[in-house]
């Protein structure tokens, strides 16, 4: 994507990165089970949302982040239908999943690392650089943290309430101990990520129960609510540190 559609790394993006996967895990269910199209049969479209989105980005020459926040949604809701499609359908051991994918999202910022971010060492700003590789770790992430939310609910059985106040709490140490300098390391930013994607799987279930908002309402709200941030929060101002890798 265009360094003109991309936020920068401050409060306004990680909260809204939060919030996108909250709102995110509750379109994945929305896709598989109120609209009927399973864990699979969704994925084509959301695949080719995704491609337009991106042809879209590459003509378009206004400033905005409009591009970036559908792509996070769109990855986000591909990746909750794709691992309860692992976990459920196939009924792989959530475990065996977890290490598979940890090592394929190493296995794939290692490769990104060697070939497109090296070259940035030098970079200034702390734009993100969202290019293929970006959004192949990003599905990649958003998968592995959704496996891990549904691990720590019912492996572990701490139920949704339980896995939302355990996962909660890591994901406020990360961004307050990352906060002056780690956030723009590669390592601690996708962990950072992983860790969003997680607790925001609990949440989401946990708002979208039925002893909550339901899913329709939960899924309205948490979209209005995402939405409602990017407007009213304006853009951080541009951070006298540079990004180092994402």
């Amino acid at each position: 994507m265009q360094p003109i559609h991309l936020p920068t790394l401050g409060a306004r993006y990680w909260t809204a990165l939060c919030l996108a996967s909250i709102f995110g895990a509750n379109m994945g269910d929305l896709f598989a089970r109120n609209l009927g199209l399973g864990h699979v049969a969704g994925l084509p479209f959301l695949a080719v949302a995704l491609a337009i989105v991106i042809v879209a980005e590459r003509l378009d020459r206004i400033q905005h982040e409009v591009y970036y926040w559908i792509a996070i949604i769109i990855v986000r809701t591909a990746a909750t239908n794709f691992a309860d499609f692992a976990a459920g359908d196939l009924k792989l051991p959530r475990v065996w999943i977890m290490a598979g994918l940890t090592v394929l999202l190493v296995a794939a910022l290692w490769l990104t690392w060697q070939f497109a971010w090296r070259r940035l060492a030098t970079k200034t700003d702390n734009v993100l650089r969202a290019d293929f590789g970006y959004w192949v770790c990003m599905f990649i992430a958003g998968t592995l943290g959704t496996v891990i939310g549904d691990f720590c609910s019912h492996n572990l059985k701490l139920d949704d309430a339980g896995a939302a106040m355990a996962l909660s709490p890591v994901v406020v140490a990360l961004l307050l101990v990352g906060w002056r300098g780690p956030l723009r390391a590669l390592p601690f930013y996708w962990l950072t990520v992983v860790s969003i994607r997680a607790a925001g799987t609990a949440v989401g279930d946990l708002v979208s129960g039925r002893n909550m908002l339901g899913l329709p309402l939960s899924t309205a709200l948490t979209g209005i609510l995402f939405v409602l941030l990017l407007v009213l929060w304006k853009h951080d101002p541009p951070p006298e540190r540079a990004l180092a890798g994402a």
